[in-house]
């Protein structure tokens, strides 16, 4: 039987600063097509759901010099070329029965930092699919999508599991991450999250803790899309 992967992306264009600019932003190019490659080489079928199935915004530094060398993002252009029609026709994530779905995969960039921690419908569905056992994985910057998960008590169903997301270390290396609101790794030590991050700065780091998958870093897509594929199968 073929698995179905649901993956979350921000509807976000920005980021906004602590000084109210709006930085330019969107979904990092390398943590949606590297996993959309390796799940549907596996022959997953995956439905893209954003919120208010808006048409999401791809990072423009993710395919510059931040998102690695030129033939590297050449070809991941290319790969956002042919899925173009895949992103410019989401699902309304509001609308998605998540339950429906094998595997739940939030990919990141700043966006989710804008809109998926404070998305009341994704915070529903990660709630809900925690606590249902089934597989759901958040890369980089997609963990501050928990932010918005809360249990009937208010608490986050999240606290005490073991997590990762981009780094305090990783994240100032933006120079406009000073102007930050909140950084990532504050956030889920303070929600009550056991965070964990690998011994160096842009290195692939992939934690698992039950049903939940979380990669650190841009540099962790291969390598969380290919554990899920060995655990899933």
């Amino acid at each position: 039987m073929t698995a179905t992967v649901l993956m979350v992306l921000s509807a976000a264009d920005h980021w906004t600063l602590d000084d109210g600019t709006e930085h330019p932003s969107g979904f990092w190019a390398e943590e949606f097509v590297v996993p959309y490659e390796v799940f549907t080489a596996a022959g997953w079928d995956v439905t893209v759901a954003t919120p208010g199935g808006k048409a999401p915004t791809v990072d423009r530094l993710s395919l510059g010099l931040s998102g690695g060398l030129p033939a590297k993002t050449r070809r991941i252009q290319a790969e956002l070329d042919r899925l173009a029609p895949v992103l410019t026709a989401p699902a309304n994530l509001s609308q998605v029965d998540a339950g429906a779905y094998d595997l739940v995969f939030y990919p990141g960039g700043h966006g989710p930092m804008e809109d998926l921690a404070y998305d009341t419908a994704s915070g529903a569905l990660l709630a809900e699919r925690l606590t249902s056992g089934k597989p759901l994985a958040l890369l980089c910057h997609a963990p501050a999508a928990i932010l918005a998960a809360a249990s009937e008590d208010g608490s986050t169903p999240f606290a005490g599991y073991e997590m990762t997301g981009l780094s305090n270390r990783e994240e100032l290396l933006n120079r406009f991450a000073k102007k930050a609101p909140w950084l990532l790794e504050d956030k889920l030590k303070e929600s009550g999250v056991d965070y964990r991050k690998g011994r160096l700065p842009l290195r692939p780091f992939v934690v698992v803790d039950r049903n939940l998958y979380t990669g650190q870093n841009p540099q962790s897509s291969q390598k969380l899309a290919e554990r899920l594929v060995a655990d899933l199968r």
